[in-house]
């Protein structure tokens, strides 16, 4: 009897694109970007060559953290259209191959959903528990020490229940309680009404944060190993009993039970844990009964070194080995990383040709942010230009998040740079416009052509596509590693410095694909700065 080979899920080796919507594209005239904007260009995700799309919430919000702050699971908010736009949203995604998967904010909603406010009226109404309260302490202060992410204190004060609750980011996104069964069944059915819709899964918001310790004891202090002190209060604390808890798995496995339910679904994490980033990866998708990815700001920090790669790749494979990562170098929170990574650069475009072939040789799922396609970097934006609570709040030791969130740049001339023609939201700079897509495309010097062509590679190459990694040796600043394994082995060789390196070339060797400041001489390999290479032997 012939038994057919199980078809792998969509998800596993697929390259995924972030649209953050608000900046994608505006077709309305508002300044807004919206959902029939994102329809109209989704044919330049697929000429990428990507897989899938995840898109940023869209949901109805007051929009106090832009979008992150829900005040309706089930609905669109007016300022990016409709549910109907919605439908056409995945019935044209659907023919052009891309798979939907939507953000899902689950930590916490908006203090204006109905959720809310039935749970602040009083402490004995059907919502009452709903969310995190807690009494003050004797002196009216709160419960205890914990802070929030964007400043001050985790707890607010209501007048009305005269009692405390507890928010991991803004006052205006109170986190739900998840030890009340009620909130998880709502959480679930607000999941399934998406499902229902066709979309093929989820990006969890702040997957880590959405357990808390039931005796809200203390964190106690980050053991400092230097003077130097982090500006923002929240990192001066070991964040043990505020999130990363254990009781997070079972909520987990209930939300994999209701993916289970349908079709090839997808659910990726967001794991935002400075300390235990790798570790809680390897829990949260290990089984068969979590998370399938998971992904964390470890790639997404400011260190471009062989050793931070090689520390995060192993320790993710050593933690999670029935597991599977999902890799990113930028989203909607970090600084872009041409401009991150910049003092390890030889130039703009030299880094981001780089990195996109560093990023698309890894073994995984890789995601990518609206924009750096173009190699466009971080917009630099004076105060008065801010919508950002993070960046308002620690102005000028932190400038917030707005400047990997501007406009997306399709026709340099264009208003705007073809986002819209009515203000945007954030402004579209000079250097940004530069990049713009119509100034890139078909140009073969280009990054955006170079995207497509590494993207290309990787799915034409089976060891690249779907080959096992595995990291060798090598002195620094070079990371070396191989994929796949037998005549199809690919060697894959990165300079990441401005130097130039010299490494000992095997006998046959013969580059494969794309590369940068790469030469093979009388069986010597040259990397010029930041440059690299696959090798391949034999036919």
């Amino acid at each position: 009897m012939v038994t057919q080979d199980k078809v792998a899920p969509w998800w596993r080796g697929a390259v995924l694109y972030q649209v953050y919507p608000r900046s994608y594209q505006d077709d309305n005239g508002d300044g807004i970007g919206d959902l029939a904007g994102i329809t109209r260009r989704l044919d330049h995700i697929e000429a990428l060559g990507c897989d899938g799309i995840w898109l940023s919430p869209f949901f109805r919000s007051p929009m106090a953290d832009m979008g992150y702050d829900v005040s309706d699971y089930t609905d669109v908010d007016p300022m990016f259209g409709t549910l109907e736009d919605f439908d056409a949203l995945m019935a044209r995604a659907t023919k052009l191959g891309l798979k939907i998967i939507i953000d899902q904010v689950l930590n916490h909603s908006s203090d204006r959903h109905p959720w809310f406010r039935e749970s602040r009226s009083s402490r004995d109404n059907p919502k009452a528990e709903w969310y995190i309260w807690a009494d003050p302490l004797p002196d009216g202060s709160p419960p205890n020490n914990w802070p929030a992410v964007f400043g001050g204190p985790a707890w607010t004060w209501d007048g009305t229940r005269r009692q405390y609750y507890m928010h991991s980011f803004l006052a205006e996104q109170p986190d739900l309680n998840y030890r009340n069964p009620e909130v998880v069944d709502a959480v679930l059915d607000s999941m399934a009404f998406w499902l229902e819709r066709g979309v093929a899964g989820f990006r969890i918001d702040a997957c880590n944060h959405m357990s808390k310790d039931d005796q809200l004891r203390n964190n106690p202090a980050q053991p400092f190993k230097d003077a130097a002190r982090p500006f923002n209060h929240y990192d001066w604390q070991q964040q043990i009993y505020s999130k990363s808890r254990p009781e997070n798995l079972d909520l987990l496995r209930r939300m994999r039970a209701l993916a289970d339910r349908y079709d090839d679904i997808l659910l990726v994490g967001e794991i935002g844990d400075a300390e235990r980033a790798i570790e809680l990866m390897g829990q949260y998708t290990s089984g068969n009964d979590k998370l399938h990815m998971a992904y964390s700001f470890d790639m997404l920090s400011s260190v471009y070194t062989p050793e931070h790669f090689r520390k995060v790749i192993e320790g993710f494979w050593t933690g999670a080995p029935e597991g599977y990562p999902l890799w990113s170098m930028s989203n909607h929170d970090v600084v872009r990383h041409v401009t991150r990574w910049a003092a390890k650069d030889a130039g703009g475009d030299a880094l981001a040709r780089q990195a996109i072939s560093l990023l698309t040789a890894f073994e995984g799922a890789l995601c990518l942010y609206q924009g750096e396609e173009l190699g466009q970097e971080q917009t630099d934006l004076d105060y008065e230009e801010l919508t950002d609570p993070m960046g308002l709040r620690f102005w000028p030791a932190d400038k917030g998040r707005d400047g990997c969130r501007t406009p997306m740049v399709w026709e340099a001339s264009l208003p705007n740079a073809g986002f819209g023609e009515g203000m945007p939201w954030l402004p579209v700079k000079p250097p940004q416009a530069a990049r713009a897509v119509d100034l890139q495309a078909g140009k073969s010097s280009s990054v955006l052509e170079f995207y497509r062509a590494v993207i290309a590679h990787r799915k034409a190459t089976p060891a690249l596509a779907s080959g096992r990694m595995k990291i060798t040796q090598a002195e620094n600043p070079v990371l070396r590693f191989t994929r796949g394994d037998g005549a199809g082995e690919v060697d894959c060789i990165y300079n990441l410095s401005t130097g130039t390196q010299y490494l000992p070339c095997p006998d046959g060797a013969r580059f494969l694909g794309p590369s940068q400041s790469a030469s093979i001489t009388e069986g010597r390999l040259t990397l010029g700065p930041n440059g690299w290479a696959h090798l391949v032997t034999g036919a």
